[in-house]
């Protein structure tokens, strides 16, 4: 067992003797307390003090039921009353006696009587029972008193500890802060927000937020006792600790009335606000970002004066912060800020984008839709969409997914707003940075501008500024995510061409193929010179094989059969002709095509006719077979398919198996083909993507005409 072990264990044992020896003294301890409350009718100074500091004591070291059972007992034992009479004592005494320990020990003794009575009053059932025993009143009387008692670190400790029994009294007793308010106990307090000693100080600071709090008339009651100007003051402290007790303040008392945010402003404290976004205390910060977010919503032209104090960059700063209620009120006053032009380039140069983007992370709503609120104001300002993008907004963007519906909403519509200021200088400072920044800025540029610029310039980016072979180069990397972002990139860079639809639109067969003869001459005996015989051999009779009823002058009519015959692969006497490699439904859909121009090809039968199709040179009848087997894709085919398409040089077809996998990526990484594949048909890809983006984006009929090459 280590040493860190050994110590843990033996602060356990000691916690489990003290809570067994406790239990057993229980009944004594209580014997000792009655005993020693039956002297405090005593009025010899020096012994109550002594009885009192053992109960000060007792309710600071006593603890979980033990203390709840000191507590208990103090109060049924008729503390309460004993207490209060104590504060009764005559203040002449305290004032007018010249000897000094008399006082000294008299201030000791209320000291230790108001701290007692705080202790019990932190029980709600025993507030009230102190308040109901004038122990409030006696309480605000020698608070009203402390100027009058000369100066001393004994007379520091008093006042502590009145205003601590004052405020726990006060604490959820919306009648106590009417009595203090009434009996003018606020004054006092403000007073001793300037007392040379911190911790009266921070005791009055406390006690007057406990006063305030959803409290407007006591708020405005202090800012008519003039406690702004002490508060701005203990604003400007170098103590960390008055900085935040004054702003908690402040922030209370808005809260409370919030037409006091006005009255804090005249007071002076917009700057000293400002200046504690930077303290170290991070409570601080976030109160200071809250008031601010205040004081935006009540006057617009704070929008002005608050960032050139200096504001936004603290701001920027605290949304790294880890504590998620500081990154909230951040982005809180972000949001506000957001909405002026000049603001918004003064947060992207802060170097408040990313740290912006990264708040998406965060598993608090609030703080994700501020997020998007201000994502969404930067993207409607020209000067910022190339820092959005540079940093990796766009991915961020576009791959997160939401929840919520309003930020759905806002980040919709920032990318349609990105998408609308690709043009112009925003435009070629992208393709600036496609070209000459490092490599991760590149990849970001790239890939945003294959998803956001328009068709017409298309061709400017991807091939007169190597965009296209930056894409597939990201294609090619050793990185799962950036193949997948530059597959999604690819896919929509089609897409946006228009290349996908394209591929399976249906288009007529050129006039110089068609031949529309009509059904009647197709497989018709009469008038025909030459048959086919199907599914035969060359040296097998009639019935093994199917004829098919021909006229080689509308076969010769047709371009398809015309090459055979000026060939010389049959004699032009020859009768019969065997066909030993083509399926008769296979034959007969052909020929139907020759005669007709038209076929309708089921997918069953699609494969085997594109071998027929390519075998007898009919491009037409190629094409058609190639759309009706495209629109079969699938995870499980799509492999097969551009290995049939390779094998009978089927374009179009190669084509759609390539969109495919650039389009599902996400369905298709994970098989074990997937990779080699893809890298294999690179070139194929850069073919197919040089060419299309080079061409006149308005001329579809030349895009169409080129896809089913």
């Amino acid at each position: 067992m280590d040493s860190s072990a050994r110590q843990s264990l033996k602060r356990k044992l000691a916690e489990e003797v003290k809570d067994s020896l406790c239990k057993r003294l229980r009944p004594t301890f209580t014997s000792i307390i009655l005993k020693t409350l039956s002297l405090l009718s005593s009025f010899d100074h020096a012994l109550l003090n002594k009885l009192i500091a053992v109960f000060v004591k007792l309710c600071k070291t006593t603890k979980h039921q033990l203390h709840e059972d000191f507590m208990d007992i103090l109060v049924k034992n008729g503390a309460i009353q004993i207490l209060v009479r104590l504060l009764h004592l005559p203040d002449e005494v305290v004032e007018d006696c010249s000897d000094r320990v008399i006082q000294t020990r008299l201030l000791q003794l209320k000291k230790g009587c108001a701290f007692i009575l705080g202790t019990l009053a932190r029980k709600p059932v025993y507030q009230q029972l102190i308040i109901d025993a004038g122990a409030f009143l006696c309480l605000l009387r020698l608070l009203k008193r402390h100027k009058t008692i000369p100066k001393s670190p004994s007379v520091a400790g008093f006042l502590r500890r009145v205003v601590d029994a004052i405020s726990k009294l006060a604490y959820k007793n919306n009648n106590a802060k009417r009595l203090i308010r009434k009996e003018d106990g606020i004054p006092p307090l403000i007073e001793l927000l300037e007392f040379k000693v911190k911790k009266v100080q921070v005791a009055a600071t406390m006690a007057l937020g406990t006063l305030a709090f959803n409290n407007a008339h006591n708020a405005t009651k202090m800012v008519e006792c003039n406690a702004l100007p002490s508060l701005v003051l203990m604003l400007q402290s170098e103590d960390s600790v008055t900085q935040f007790m004054a702003v908690q303040l402040i922030k209370i008392m808005v809260d409370s009335s919030p037409d006091i945010g006005r009255e804090v402003l005249l007071a002076g404290a917009l700057t000293p606000v400002i200046c504690l976004l930077s303290s170290s205390f991070s409570e601080s910060q976030g109160l200071a970002a809250l008031l601010l977010g205040h004081f935006l919503t009540t006057d617009s032209v704070l929008k002005v004066h608050i960032p050139q104090r200096g504001a936004i960059p603290p701001l920027v700063h605290m949304l790294q912060s880890q504590n998620t209620n500081l990154r909230k009120a951040s982005a809180f006053v972000l949001v506000i800020l957001a909405q002026d032009s000049h603001n918004q380039v003064n947060i992207a140069h802060s170097g408040g984008i990313e740290p912006m983007l990264n708040l998406f992370h965060s598993d608090n709503p609030t703080v994700q839709q501020y997020a998007a609120r201000v994502l969404y104001c930067l993207a409607d300002n020209e000067d910022i969409v190339a820092n959005i993008i540079k940093v990796g907004g766009f991915q961020k963007l576009k791959d997160l997914h939401f929840f919520d519906e309003p930020i759905r909403e806002y980040v919709a519509i920032t990318l349609l707003r990105l998408e609308r200021n690709m043009r112009g200088r925003t435009l070629k400072y992208l393709i600036y940075l496609m070209c000459s920044a490092e490599e991760r800025v590149r990849r970001h540029v790239v890939i945003a501008l294959a998803h956001l610029c328009s068709p017409p310039d298309h061709e400017t980016v991807f091939i007169h500024n190597q965009g296209l072979e930056l894409l597939l180069n990201i294609l090619q990397s050793q990185c799962a995510i950036q193949k997948r972002e530059a597959s999604m990139a690819l896919s929509m860079l089609a897409s946006r061409a228009n290349f996908i639809s394209s591929l399976i639109q249906t288009i007529s067969p050129s006039p110089t193929s068609q031949m529309d003869l009509g059904e009647e001459f197709v497989n018709n005996p009469k008038l025909s010179d030459i048959t086919f015989l199907v599914e035969g051999g060359a040296s097998a009779a009639i019935n093994f094989g199917k004829i098919f009823y021909a006229h080689k002058d509308r076969l010769v009519s047709s371009s398809v059969f015309q090459t055979m015959f000026e060939a010389e692969y049959w004699e032009k006497e020859t009768k019969q002709a065997v066909i030993p490699n083509i399926k008769w439904d296979v034959f007969q859909l052909m020929m139907r095509f020759i005669y007709t121009g038209t076929v309708d090809v089921k997918l069953d039968d699609a494969e085997d006719l594109l071998r027929a199709s390519d075998q007898y040179l009919l491009e037409d009848l190629k094409l058609i077979c190639e759309r009706v087997i495209a629109k079969s894709i699938s995870p499980e085919n799509v492999s097969l398919l551009l290995e049939l398409s390779e094998d009978f040089s089927a374009n179009t077809l190669k084509h759609a198996c390539i969109l495919y996998m650039l389009e599902k990526f996400d369905r298709l990484h994970s098989k074990r083909w997937y990779y080699t594949m893809l890298h294999r048909i690179v070139p194929d890809i850069h073919t197919l993507f040089s060419t299309l983006l080079i061409m006149d984006q308005s001329n579809e009929d030349a895009s169409v005409a080129y896809l089913f090459q």
